[in-house]
C-alpha cells in the first residue's frame, strides 16, 4: 500500500522525560496542505491545544511537531511561551510561517517543558526530514503504549495514512490522545472539515479506557493534493468513497487505542439498539462501557450481567426494565428483564474468556442504535498509573 505523496517524517530524541528514545517527532508537507482538526472539550486545555485551536482557524498547515514525555499543561503563561518559541525556532529552520506550524504535546501534567534540550534537538529534527517512516513517528509519540499505532487505505489514485497514540485517560470527548492522518488527495476546505468531524465522531469518540478526558487530545488532518487528483468536494462522487476511507483509518486507530489500554486484558463492543434516539443509546453504552464494576468483571471473566443492566438503569437513556435484554456474543443472558435460564451462566462466562467479545443490550422503546468500544480493567491498570511520574 503506497504512502500519501508529498509528506516527509523526522523523529529525534530530545531527552524531554528520560533519554534513551525518540520523543520529538515532525510532519513535514512539501506544500502547505488544507487541514482540519478537533481538540480536547477539557476546560483545563495544555498550551499547544490553545495555540494549535488559534492557528487552525486559517484551515492551512505545514508542518507539525509534537513531544512526548511532557504534556505543558497547567503550565501557564511559560507554557504559552514555550510552546510558541518552538514553533518559531522551527518556522526559521523550515523557512515558512510559523501559523502553517501546528504543535502538539502529550506526558506528565504540570511540569515545564525542558526547553534547552528540546530546542537543541529542532535544528536536526527540521534537517532529518525523509529520514523516518509513519512506524517511527508512532513510536516518538507514544507515551504508557506499548505498540506503535498506524492504519492505511488506498482511494482511487490517492492515499490516507494515519498514526495515533493513547493507551490511559482516554474518554475523548473530540477526538484521540494524539492522532494525525494525511493525504495526498486534494479536499475542498469545507468537505473536509465535515467529514473530519464525522468520522471522528463515529471513531474517536466511540472508544473508552477509563472514562477521562485528557488535557491534550487532538486530532488533526493534513490534505496537500500532492496526488493530483480531482478536488473532492460534498455531492461529488469521490465524496462518499473519501468519508468511508476516511471513517475506516479513524476506526482501526480507535480500536487500536483500546487494545493497548492500560493493563487492558479484553477488547470489548459495547452495542446498544432499541433505544429512543441515536443519542440516548450511545448514553447508555457509554455508562456500561465506562462502569468499573462492569469492567473488572470483564477482567475475572464473570458474567454478571446485572451490573450491566444497573449501568444501563442510570446512564440517563430511557429503557423499558421489562422488556430489557442482552447477549454476550450470541448467548441471551437476559429477556424481558430478567435471567434467561438455562445454561446462560456457563456459556457466558465461555465468552468472557475470550480475548474479544461483543455485549448487545437492546432498551426496548425504539429503533436507536449506537456502538462503542471499551477494555476491561485488571490491576495492571493500577500499578501503571500509581507509578506513572516515577
Amino acid at each position: 500500500m503506497n504512502m500519501p505523496k508529498g509528506f516527509q517524517f523526522s523523529a529525534v530524541e530530545a531527552a524531554i522525560k528520560k533519554p534513551g528514545r525518540k520523543d520529538l517527532a515532525l510532519i513535514w508537507s512539501e506544500v502547505p496542505a488544507t487541514a482540519a482538526a478537533v481538540f480536547t472539550t477539557n476546560a483545563v486545555k495544555a498550551a499547544p491545544v490553545v495555540l494549535s485551536q488559534e492557528r487552525i482557524v486559517g484551515g492551512r498547515c505545514q508542518a507539525l511537531v509534537v513531544n512526548s514525555g511532557n504534556a505543558n499543561a497547567c503550565t501557564g503563561a511559560q507554557g504559552m511561551a514555550d510552546a510558541r518559541e518552538t514553533t518559531r525556532i522551527l518556522a526559521q529552520e523550515l523557512g515558512i510561517a510559523e501559523e502553517l506550524i501546528q504543535v502538539c504535546s502529550t506526558g506528565v501534567i504540570g511540569q515545564p517543558l525542558p526547553m534547552e534540550r528540546l530546542t537543541a534537538a529542532l535544528p536536526p529534527l527540521a534537517a532529518g526530514r525523509g529520514s523516518a517512516t509513519l512506524d517511527d513517528l508512532a513510536g516518538a509519540i507514544m507515551t504508557t503504549d506499548t505498540f506503535p499505532k498506524t492504519a492505511m487505505r488506498q482511494g482511487a489514485g490517492y492515499a490516507i495514512a494515519g498514526i495515533a497514540k493513547g493507551a490511559g485517560m482516554i474518554m475523548p470527548n473530540m477526538a484521540t490522545m494524539l492522532s494525525f492522518v494525511m493525504t495526498d488527495a486534494a479536499v475542498e476546505p469545507a468537505f473536509l472539515a465535515a467529514c473530519f468531524r464525522g468520522a471522528v465522531e463515529r471513531s474517536f469518540n466511540a472508544v473508552t479506557v477509563d472514562g477521562d478526558t485528557s488535557t491534550n487530545d487532538t486530532c488533526l488532518i493534513m490534505a496537500n493534493g500532492a496526488a493530483g487528483t480531482p478536488a473532492i468536494a460534498a455531492g461529488t462522487p469521490q465524496a462518499a468513497e473519501f468519508t468511508r476511507l476516511l471513517e475506516e483509518v479513524l476506526l482501526d486507530l480507535a480500536k487500536l487505542i483500546v487494545k493497548d489500554g492500560e493493563g487492558a486484558t479484553k477488547f470489548v463492543e459495547i452495542r446498544v439498539s432499541g433505544a429512543v434516539s441515536d443519542a440516548d443509546a450511545k448514553r447508555a453504552a457509554l455508562a456500561v462501557a465506562n462502569s468499573c464494576l462492569v469492567k473488572t468483571a470483564f477482567y475475572g471473566q464473570d458474567a454478571n450481567w446485572g451490573r450491566i443492566f444497573a449501568a444501563v438503569g442510570y446512564s440517563g437513556a430511557q429503557v423499558n426494565p421489562d422488556r430489557l435484554a442482552l447477549w454476550f456474543d450470541d448467548v441471551q443472558m437476559a429477556k424481558d428483564g430478567v435471567f434467561a435460564g438455562g445454561d446462560a451462566e456457563e456459556r457466558g462466562s465461555a465468552v468472557l474468556r475470550g480475548k474479544e467479545f461483543c455485549v448487545s443490550v437492546d432498551l426496548g422503546v425504539g429503533t436507536g442504535s449506537a456502538t462503542v468500544f471499551t477494555c476491561d480493567l485488571s490491576h495492571d491498570y493500577v500499578s501503571i498509573n500509581a507509578d506513572y511520574r516515577t
